[in-house]
Order: structure tokens, then sequence, then C-alpha cells
């Protein structure tokens, strides 16, 4: 296993950060505690998961993974060699303080001792926002005029950025979480939040966990070059596309337990394009004797601002399978295959 260090944090992560959010609804605990026992013993020391999971989410699944990562910690006793990252969900989930959640002061203190419960543990090590408070280009919201940024005033963005600043650094004194990050985040949201903690002596965003797949690279350049001049962690999510990038949902397929049979969020994948630009690259895998899931994941692995990718999965081989891939390495003729495809497909969906 190879590592990095997390932003500014001193903390050495492995190159694969192990994702969580299909335990508790698609795998049970106990193959939740496989998979962690699994990855740590060849290596990862880093684990994402987020109060809102597992997914799709609903009211029974709200707090599931965290509670199944809890006893996990529980029964083996390792909790100091784990580097955990979890999230605070923000507005829009009902079932989530009563309706009212948001990224403000009042919610992330009570988010926090939710999750500090649930994992039995008495500190987190990289505490993140899981989706801004105002409009934002994610999701299915990537599109050129999908975003009104003039909704709100940017004295009103940067009054709630300290706000929640201030109670970070509250936290990290109290020794509650050791570090601050953000997820679903722009260019200028991360210069803003440390900005402001710069001027303000508080604790700063050390990381950003944005989607980045070989279907989805809007963050390149742009957020690329951010994280590479601020020295900010950068942490792919969805490096498959949501398991799209395996084929498996090729010709309206939805294979049974699977994401797409579940969940209807991740649907704004589906478009000819994208399916045109998963064969595509499946082709370039066949070409250069590679497993296009593996190809898709050492991309992501092989990028200059990644710090770690967070992959999933919901069987034992496949998690296996995941993992083999940071082992690779693409030839140049490889990636001059994946960049034709990219220039033929750039925004896919």
């Amino acid at each position: 296993m190879r590592y990095s260090t997390l932003g500014n944090t001193g903390l050495s992560v492995s190159r694969i950060c192990l994702g969580t959010m299909t335990w508790g609804r698609q795998n049970t605990e106990a193959e939740g505690h496989e998979q962690m026992d699994y990855a740590t013993t060849n290596g990862v020391n880093f684990f994402d998961t987020a109060e809102m999971y597992a997914v799709p989410p609903t009211p029974d699944t709200y707090g599931k993974t965290e509670q199944i990562i809890g006893t996990w910690f529980a029964s083996r006793k390792n909790r100091d060699k784990i580097i955990l990252a979890t999230k605070i969900a923000g507005s829009g989930i009902a079932w989530v303080r009563d309706g009212k959640s948001k990224i403000d002061r009042a919610n992330i203190l009570q988010a926090v001792e939710g999750s500090l419960n649930r994992l039995q543990t008495d500190y987190i090590d990289l505490y993140q926002l899981h989706w801004p408070n105002r409009p934002y280009p994610h999701f299915r919201n990537h599109w050129g005029g999908a975003v009104d940024f003039t909704t709100q005033t940017t004295a009103e963005i940067e009054d709630n950025f300290l706000d929640v600043l201030q109670t970070l650094t509250e936290l990290v004194r109290a020794g509650k979480i050791r570090h601050a990050g953000l997820s679903n985040e722009t260019p200028w949201g991360v210069m803003a939040y440390n900005r402001i903690a710069t001027q303000n002596g508080l604790t700063p965003m050390v990381s950003m966990q944005n989607e980045y797949s070989l279907l989805n690279r809007v963050d390149e350049p742009w957020m690329a070059e951010t994280c590479i001049r601020d020295n900010i962690a950068y942490l792919p999510w969805s490096p498959l596309a949501g398991g799209f990038i395996s084929g498996k949902y090729a010709n309206g397929a939805r294979p049974a337990g699977s994401r797409w049979s579940l969940d209807t969020r991740p649907l704004h994948r589906d478009s000819n394009n994208a399916h045109k630009a998963v064969a595509e690259y499946h082709a370039v895998a066949k070409k250069h004797g590679l497993d296009p899931c593996q190809m898709a994941l050492k991309f992501c692995d092989m990028q200059p601002f990644v710090t770690s990718t967070i992959i999933g999965a919901t069987s034992m081989d496949q998690l296996k399978s995941n993992m083999n891939a940071f082992d690779l390495e693409l030839s140049n003729d490889t990636l001059a295959d994946i960049d034709r495809v990219y220039r033929n497909y750039p925004i896919p969906y």
C-alpha cells in the first residue's frame, strides 16, 4: 500500500479510502465488518462515512453505517489505527434533525455528538460538510445555467462561513474533531473558507471530496489547481460513477440489488452519451488487457491532485478487484486512448 499526506495535516493516509455508504442497506453489519477487516489487513487506514448513510437514504437507514463502523471499532479495539472521516448532512432531508438540518453552529454541534456516539469514538479525524447551504454546481447541476449564484449575497454566505469555522475550531480545541474538510464544493468555496480562517485564526479546510471519474472530470483544471497550490487533499468520490463504468447498466439493465435498482437519484447519469463513453472506455480496456473498472480506478489514482480515492463495494470479490487496481500501471498508450475518448465525451451526463 502507498500512502499520502492529507493536505497540511501531517496525517498519513492510504491511497485507497474505504467507502462505506452501502453498509446498512445493500450490505449487512457482518459484511461491513468483513470489508473493514480485509481492507485494513491490506494496508488501508482511511475510512469515509457520513451521518446520512446508508444509501439510498431513508429514515430507517439514517446513521446505520456509522453504527456498523462503531461496532467494528468496539470489537477490534483499533480506533487509533484508522483515519476516520465523516460528514454532516446539509439541508433537504426531512428526517435529519426534523428537517431543519443545515450547515450552521447548532446543527454541527448536534451532528458531531450523534456521530461520535454511533461511531463509538471520542474523536473524528476529518469532519466534512457534506454539501453547501448555498446553491452549488454538483450532482445534477454541473451544466451551465443550472445554478443561480445570485440568490444570496456574498456577505450572507461569508457570515455563515465564519460561524461554521468558529464552531469547527471550538470542536478541534475540545478534541472532538482533528481537522475539517469540504465536500461537493467549488474553488471559490474552499478559497473563501480558508481566507476567512486565516484572517480570524481559525481551523482551515484541509480537504475536498468531490465527484471525479472518467465520466466526470469537471474539476479539471480549476479545482485541481486550487488543491495543488494550496495543498488541499482531493478525495474523489464515485470513481466508478456509481458502478456505471462497469457496464452493468448497459441496454437498460437494472441488476437485482444494484444501486440503480434501489435508487433513482443516480439516474441523471443514464444518458446516451454516457453509455457510448462507457462502451468506448471498455474498448480501451480490452485493447490493453485491462479490467475497465480497474483502469478507471487507477486513472483516478494517477492524477497529481488526488490524495486518496474513495472506493466502495457490495461484495468481497468486488472489493478485492477494486483494491488490486491500485497496483496497476497504465501505459502512455493507454492514457492516450483514454484521452481520445475523453475529448469525444468530456461531460457525457
